[in-house]
């Protein structure tokens, strides 16, 4: 099982790409493709869901290229997008039955299906209200059950915690990290958090490039001794803000405990800290956006 990405283009305007000579090859697992709105992330999931084709650069699925052959792609894909739209006036069982049929799944598998997956997205009290009466959540966690009614090869989330409360996000990440084994799921968000629970390894995208592909594991050792802790006055956060990378602060009784991502440390009063994915995150960004200035 291999999605091989192929020095991927995609222009919209002129002068606007949504990516620019993408190229990643993927086995199975959970891939965390990071990067802040706008980065491309969402061009390059319509792309691999065969909704959009690139202006350059091809795709391929075990070796077939899905702009000539994408039903070699679509009976093994389950897709999500950020933006999922629904029925209102079906109920979660109906919409589900529907969408199973329009899928080719048999009636009698569809529903053992339906059933499997109600409970498992914790919809089983909610199954048969209509949807439109549902929250946000509720709708998205529909959105996830859909994405695997044909028990898919390849899982295309798109910011798939949107609208979750911290219980149900919980359930999801662990719902993906169960999901991964024999498959790969591509798991698109600008939520650090999401990627640091389930992916086993992390593509960092930013203005339609992509600026690393690595384990967890090798984003922390490329800033190991890149993350400081400085303590502050409030009065001389503001300024500190205009000069520093800042991944956070914590206010304290004696001050505001700056967190900041830099080559040296910025004064000889702070200490080193162990980095997060966060901390990574924000140093390649921040590297790729001064190269680009």
């Amino acid at each position: 099982m291999e999605l091989h990405i192929e020095n991927v283009s995609k222009q919209y305007r002129k002068d606007v790409w949504g990516l620019r000579d993408f190229t990643l090859r993927l086995g199975p697992g959970v891939l965390g493709l990071l990067g802040p709105n706008g980065a491309g992330k969402s061009t390059l999931m319509r792309m691999i869901a065969t909704i959009a084709r690139p202006t350059s650069g091809a795709i391929f699925w075990n070796g077939v290229d899905i702009a000539t052959q994408p039903d070699a792609l679509r009976r093994v894909l389950g897709y999500l997008p950020q933006d999922f739209g629904v029925y209102p006036n079906l109920n979660a069982v109906e919409f589900l039955t529907y969408l199973a049929a329009v899928k080719g799944l048999a009636q009698r598998q569809a529903r053992q299906r339906i059933d499997e997956l109600i409970q498992l997205v914790n919809l089983t009290e909610a199954a048969y209200r209509p949807i439109g009466g549902f929250s946000g959540g509720m709708r998205q966690r529909v959105g996830i059950a859909q994405a695997l009614l044909n028990d898919p090869h390849l899982l295309i989330v798109d910011e798939p915690t949107v609208g979750l409360d911290p219980e149900e996000r919980v359930r999801f990440r662990n719902l993906i990290s169960d999901l991964a084994g024999e498959r790969l799921v591509l798991l698109s968000t600008h939520i650090v958090s999401d990627v640091e629970a389930t992916a086993t390894s992390i593509a960092l995208i930013h203005r339609g490039r992509l600026l690393r592909h690595a384990l967890p594991e090798a984003l922390l050792q490329a800033v190991e001794g890149k993350v400081w802790g400085w303590l502050v006055s409030s009065d001389a956060l503001t300024t500190l803000k205009t000069q520093h990378l800042i991944a956070n602060t914590t206010r304290r009784a004696d001050g505001v405990l700056a967190r900041i991502v830099a080559d040296a440390a910025p004064d000889p009063a702070a200490t080193p800290l162990a980095p997060t994915l966060e901390d990574a995150y924000l140093y390649f960004i921040a590297n790729h956006r001064q190269e680009q200035a």
